[in-house]
């Protein structure tokens, strides 16, 4: 794959707070990345970095391998809260920003239908800004982002002020984009990193704490366990005292940790089966995305 973005000791101070603090990391066209961490942990600051819209107090962006790209043609930027000119329609607002973006004033307004179209807002193509739910706005924000075709789109939390069926389809939109631009986006809504996510980069009080595909980051904090669900509080008990594992129980339920007591499952199936224990389920389970950012973000 190409590299599109190299991101070298970002960094951005405010005073003596440290916004951004040495940020490393690359993109390869066509992937879809998720910048993760907690309110303050510096996602906004990095985006608006990249975005042109904060000068770094130090650190490169090398767009292309370009230092200075057209940031206009070649970036496409939502906000986590987009402003909009309440008496512009939506078209005249997606045409504006094509034309700010670089498209010929000739080729605009087709590309700012094509995009409305493209959004789910071509039937409100003619409506005042002003005038818009919701989340018909974060789908106008999402259509000044795009109506450019960049080849970076950044998204500052795209999805986190909607409802649940808004964020479904702005979600369904997004994958729709993956195949064709290389995005990065922010998020706190974990679910959405598992859905769409090539990379995840970790922050904390501004510093990159950790990176790597989805794949490497679940195997590196896999935390393998064996979760045994027992017909009765009784069975579950009579396991616990038969068991030469170290095991946690609670109700009819009970965990083993894999690594740490060196078994698998075929050997507790053996144990449960040579004596006659009845049980609903047995399965490994690896530790969720919610749990990794608790370990990564939170208590590290």
């Amino acid at each position: 794959m190409t590299q599109l973005l190299q991101v070298s000791d970002l960094s951005k101070i405010y005073g003596s707070h440290k916004a951004a603090d040495s940020i490393t990391f690359e993109l390869e066209e066509g992937t879809s990345t998720a910048l993760i961490g907690p309110n303050g942990a510096g996602k906004t600051t990095t985006l608006s970095m990249l975005a042109g819209l904060v000068t770094p107090s130090s650190g490169s962006i090398l767009f292309q391998g370009q230092p200075k790209p057209d940031i206009r043609a070649s970036i496409g930027y939502l906000p986590q809260y987009p402003k909009f000119f309440s008496w512009l329609t939506a078209l005249e607002f997606t045409e504006m920003a094509a034309v700010l973006s670089g498209v010929e004033t000739r080729q605009a307004l087709a590309e700012a239908k094509k995009t409305l179209e493209f959004v789910g807002l071509g039937d409100a193509m003619k409506k005042r800004t002003g005038t818009l739910s919701g989340g018909m706005k974060q789908r106008l924000g999402l259509a000044q982002a795009i109506v450019h075709g960049p080849e970076l789109l950044l998204l500052d939390e795209p999805v986190s002020a909607l409802d649940p069926v808004g964020r479904r389809q702005v979600m369904n939109l997004l994958k729709e984009l993956q195949q064709k631009t290389t995005i990065l986006y922010s998020t706190h809504i974990l679910n959405d990193a598992e859905e769409m996510t090539d990379q995840l980069l970790f922050l904390r009080k501004g510093v990159l704490v950790e990176n790597g595909s989805l794949e490497t980051i679940r195997e590196k904090y896999a935390n393998p366990r064996i979760l045994i669900e027992f017909d009765s509080m009784e069975e579950a008990e009579r396991f616990t005292a038969l068991s030469p594992w170290a095991v946690k129980m609670e109700k009819k339920q009970v965990s083993i940790d894999a690594v740490k007591e060196g078994v698998g499952t075929p050997e507790v199936i053996e144990l449960l089966h040579t004596n006659s224990l009845h049980v609903r389920k047995v399965e490994l389970q690896t530790a969720s995305l919610e749990e990794i950012f608790m370990k990564v973000v939170m208590e590290g």
